[in-house]
């Protein structure tokens, strides 16, 4: 796997290098002197969207390991409740995570059917 130095530096290479030749092909219509034009503001260029690619790909990387770090992934405490918390009350499961939440009607029964009147 690349590191986060040689994946920013194989992007910028590879979209300078398709500017590079987009310049050159567009540059074809004013001759020999566009086609080296063409060629130059294109790498320029591509380079340039290479480098804001790499950046956003770059924080988009650092923005998921944070969150990563965050919920647990790394040390093995996903979903873990953190050493600060309060003690739970009770120590059962909740209705909904034992999955008895549909077994007792919820008072007041759902509204079901057509629309109420309500100024009735």
């Amino acid at each position: 796997m690349y590191s986060e130095k040689e994946q920013a530096t194989s992007t910028e290479a590879i979209v300078a290098a398709t500017g590079y030749a987009v310049g050159a092909v567009v540059g074809i219509i004013a001759g020999p002197a566009g086609v080296v034009a063409g060629a130059i503001v294109g790498s320029v260029a591509g380079a340039a969207a290479g480098a804001m690619l790499a950046d956003s790909t770059r924080r988009k990387w650092h923005h998921d390991e944070a969150l990563d770090t965050a919920i647990g992934v790394y040390d093995g405490t996903i979903g873990a409740a953190p050493p600060d918390a309060p003690a739970a009350r009770v120590g059962a499961f909740s209705a909904g995570s034992s999955g008895s939440a549909g077994i007792t009607p919820s008072i007041p029964p759902p509204s079901e059917g057509p629309m109420q009147d309500v100024e009735a």
